[in-house]
């Protein structure tokens, strides 16, 4: 995430948009017993400076739930979001002045 931050603050000097790729996101995402969600992931990657992200789909190779992959797309775009457990959002985030992060649709659609 590191890295990230240092491509993030080159990229705005430079005119640049930063595409920031989900492909670890198995290794952390996916595990039940041991993992993270990728709701975290994804907060992690908003903070960290990118422009847009792969942010799965309800189908497809990055599929989820509905209602789950909605509110983590809401969290990815919107300054403010209300808690809504029923959505994976389990805390109202107010992110003040950070940027939003465009959600893109991920590969594996069709």
């Amino acid at each position: 995430f590191t890295a990230n931050t240092s491509l993030a603050h080159y990229c705005r000097d430079n005119g640049l948009l930063l595409h920031i790729h989900r492909a670890m996101h198995a290794v952390i995402d996916r595990q039940k017993n041991h993992g993270m969600h990728f709701r975290v992931l994804a907060k992690a990657l908003r903070m960290s400076g990118g422009d847009h992200i792969h942010a799965g789909t309800v189908v497809g190779k990055l599929e989820g739930e509905r209602e789950i992959t909605l509110g983590f797309v809401d969290l990815l775009r919107d300054d403010f979001v209300e808690k809504d457990r029923s959505r994976g959002i389990y805390f109202t985030q107010d992110w003040v002045s950070l940027p939003g992060v465009l959600p893109v649709a991920s590969g594996g659609i069709h």
